[in-house]
């Protein structure tokens, strides 16, 4: 009992003077869902826009103060690592033909100060495993976790937001939002007491109850802070829901020993995991460019609906 209450007040102590400079995108799915489009690229690489999946997701953290992106991934994933690697043909091309416009678009995907590291999921054993699988390289710092699938749109950006939360109280964060009675299979739901009108005390985490089972309509979206101390429960527990090794049921059992709060972000969620999220997404967003939307605006008026 005094080692784990020792080891509960050294993470305290470190998360009281850290801040979150790590992020985890577990991106070792396959992408079923999107077949035959992701039979030979990684769902995370489907453009919304201009822009692929993953690159959304980079970005949001990077607003957020992080600097060093682990990617756990699998064998298909290499055009994620690509990606923000350099692309040195391309940039020698762009460079000769002036198009600096261009160029600046191809340097803005890894910043200089941006750090990408990549870690294989040997086996597709859940969320948690997934996670557990960038424990080494977080080491014992507070970090976020980031799903691709979720595209989040936000002002500030919704991790951003998350950390200013964390700064404030030092504990696990989760982003929530109310989703339809019917569909809490689909989440992580929620339980707890109101501190605020956008935060709560969470007491109770239930992954993908039955809609008649579940504590209340609030759902964990993709995306996390976590305390270094999940990592223990994680490895310590049984599997879970679909025989995986649950996200949720670690933070269950992190309750037991931490403070963790939800938090209802300010900004919309796009479920880019489905065809249908991921076509509301790429609508949304080219209205919202600022080359593309009037044009496309003016294409949409023109449809037979």
């Amino acid at each position: 009992m005094e080692s784990r209450a020792r080891m509960k007040s050294n993470q305290l102590i470190l998360c009281n003077k850290m801040l979150v400079k790590k992020a985890i995108f577990p991106v070792a799915g396959l992408g079923t869902r999107f077949l035959p489009a992701t039979k030979a690229q990684p769902k995370e690489m489907l453009p919304v826009v201009d822009k692929p999946l993953i690159q959304y997701a980079v970005e949001e953290a990077y607003a957020a103060g992080v600097r060093e992106m682990i990617f756990v991934t699998g064998r298909h994933k290499r055009p994620i690592e690509d990606h923000f690697d350099m692309t040195f043909e391309l940039e020698v091309a762009l460079e000769q033909a002036n198009k600096k416009e261009l160029l600046d678009v191809v340097h803005s995907v890894k910043p200089d100060d941006m750090e990408c590291i990549y870690v294989r999921q040997a086996q597709a054993l859940g969320l948690g495993h997934a996670v557990l699988c960038g424990r080494r390289l977080v080491g014992n710092e507070p970090f976020a976790v980031l799903l691709a699938d979720d595209l989040m749109v936000g002002e500030p950006p919704v991790l951003k937001q998350m950390v200013q939360q964390f700064d404030e109280w030092r504990a696990s964060i989760l982003a929530v939002q109310e989703v339809p009675q019917e569909q809490t299979r689909r989440y992580g739901i929620v339980d707890g007491t109101p501190v605020n009108d956008r935060l709560m005390d969470v007491t109770r985490i239930v992954e993908k109850p039955a809609p008649a089972e579940a504590p209340s309509r609030l759902g964990v979206a993709g995306r996390y802070i976590l305390t270094p101390g999940v990592f223990h429960e994680i490895m310590s527990q049984p599997r879970g829901v679909g025989g995986e090794i649950q996200l949720t049921d670690g933070i269950a059992s992190l309750l037991r020993r931490e403070k963790v709060f939800a938090y209802r972000y300010e900004g919309k969620r796009f479920d880019c995991g489905s065809k249908e999220g991921f076509l509301q997404a790429n609508v949304e967003l080219a209205l919202a460019h600022p080359e593309l939307g009037p044009g496309f605006r003016e294409y949409l008026r023109g449809l037979e609906l």
